[in-house]
C-alpha cells in the first residue's frame, strides 16, 4: 500500500526522499529520525518548549556495529532506549508507548516535564515500532510485547543505581493495554500505573463492521503481515486541536498505515483479555480519559476504577477531551493532566 507523501515546506528535495521513504524496516526508520530530530524538536508545541537543562538524556545502552546504539534483548531484536535523569531522581517511571507512536516525538516533551519534577524517566520503542527491529506496525503476539517489557524494565530496575527507588509504569492507549498485561504478569513489582486513555477497550466506532472482521479474520492465518483493516484517520480522531493535529505528521518513523491483520486482531484479543480481568488489577492507580475520546472507550475505564481491586485508585475524565490528552489538547488542558498526574505522583514517592 502506499501512501500520500508528507509535506513539510521547510526541508530540502533531500531530507523529503529520505522521510517519504519505504519505512517497512528499521533501517529507513532511522535515517529519517536522524535527518528529522532537529526538526521535531523545535515545533510550536508546548511540549518543546520544556528546557532540558540540568537532565542527563542518554539514547544509549550497548553498543553495536550500527551508527546509534541499542540494546539487544533476549531473543536478539534491536531495541532502542532513552532515558532521562535529573541529578537526584526520587522515582522511575517506566514508559509504554501507544500503537500510533514511538518513545522518540511527543514523549520527548513530555519525559522532560516529568524528569524537571525529580523523576527519572526510561522508555523503549516495541519492536516493529519506532527504531527498534521488525517490520514496521507488526504485532505478532502482544505477549510477547509484553514480556519485551519486563526484560529491559527488569534490566533498568535492576541497576544500582535506581534499584531502592519506587518505579511506576506509565502507558498511554495501546501502552495502557501493555502496563495493565505487565501487572497482571508482575503483581506485586510495581508502586503504581498510571493510565492515560487505556486500551482497555477499542471504541466501537473504531472496530470494522461484524462481518467484515469476520472476514478479516479468515484470512489472518494466510495473510498475517498484510494492510487490509479499515481504520478511520488516527489524528483526526485521538487531536482535539487542528494545529496540534497537523503536528503529529512531524512524527516520521511512526506507523501511519491501515492496521496489519495480524496486529488488528492482537489487539482485538488483548482488550477482550483485560476487560475479563479487570477485577485483578490490584497496583495503585491513576486512570486519566477524555470523554470526547472515540479512539478508546472511556467507559471502560470507568468499569476499570470500579472493578480494579486496588485499595488506591484515582479516576480523572476532563471534559469534551480527546484521546491524546498530553499532545493533542489544548494548553491549558495539556497543563491541567501533566498537574495531575505529578501531584498523583509526588504523594505516591512520600
Amino acid at each position: 500500500m502506499t501512501t500520500r507523501p508528507l509535506r513539510f515546506p521547510e526541508i530540502d528535495a533531500e531530507l523529503r526522499r529520505i522521510v517519504n521513504a519505504n519505512m517497512e524496516e528499521v533501517p529507513a526508520r532511522r535515517r529519517a529520525r536522524e535527518a528529522f530530530k532537529d526538526i521535531q524538536l523545535n515545533v510550536d508545541h508546548i511540549l518543546f518548549k520544556t528546557p532540558s537543562d540540568g537532565l542527563k538524556v542518554n539514547e544509549v545502552l550497548r553498543f553495536t556495529s550500527l551508527p546509534q546504539a541499542y540494546e539487544v534483548n533476549s531473543r536478539g531484536v534491536e531495541i532502542f532506549t532513552k532515558r532521562w535523569l535529573p541529578e537526584t531522581p526520587k522515582a522511575m517511571i517506566c514508559f509504554c508507548h501507544g500503537y500510533g507512536d514511538t518513545c522518540s516525538f511527543f514523549f520527548e516533551g513530555i519525559a522532560r516535564k516529568f524528569a524537571l519534577s525529580g523523576y527519572g524517566v526510561f522508555a523503549m520503542d516495541y519492536p516493529g515500532f519506532g527504531l527498534s527491529e521488525g517490520l514496521h506496525g507488526y504485532i505478532p503476539s502482544f505477549d510477547t510485547i509484553v514480556d519485551d517489557v519486563i526484560e529491559h524494565y527488569n534490566k533498568v530496575k535492576g541497576d544500582p543505581e535506581f534499584q531502592n527507588l519506587p518505579s511506576f509504569l506509565f502507558g498511554q492507549s495501546m501502552g495502557g493495554a501493555v502496563v495493565l498485561k505487565v501487572h497482571l504478569k508482575q503483581p506485586n513489582a510495581w508502586s503504581g500505573g498510571i493510565l492515560v486513555a487505556p486500551m482497555c477497550k477499542i471504541a466501537d466506532d473504531m472496530v470494522p463492521p461484524w462481518a467484515v472482521k469476520q472476514f478479516l479474520i479468515g484470512i489472518a492465518n494466510f495473510l498475517p503481515k498484510h494492510k487490509l483493516v479499515p481504520q478511520k484517520d488516527l489524528a483526526e480522531a485521538a487531536f482535539r486541536e487542528p494545529k496540534k493535529r497537523e503536528l503529529a505528521a512531524y512524527n516520521v518513523i511512526a506507523y501511519k498505515h491501515k492496521p496489519r491483520l495480524r496486529t488488528a486482531l492482537e489487539m482485538l484479543e488483548t482488550t477482550k483479555q483485560i476487560e475479563q480481568r479487570l477485577e485483578d488489577v490490584s497496583l495503585p492507580l491513576l486512570i486519566l480519559h477524555g470523554e470526547a475520546d472515540i479512539v478508546t472507550d472511556p467507559s471502560v475505564s470507568k468499569a476499570l476504577y470500579e472493578k480494579a481491586k486496588s485499595s488506591d485508585k484515582t479516576l480523572k475524565l476532563y471534559k469534551d477531551a480527546f484521546h491524546s490528552l498530553l499532545e493533542g489538547e489544548p494548553d491549558e488542558t495539556i497543563t491541567q493532566v501533566f498537574n495531575d498526574i505529578i501531584s498523583w505522583l509526588d504523594q505516591h514517592c512520600k
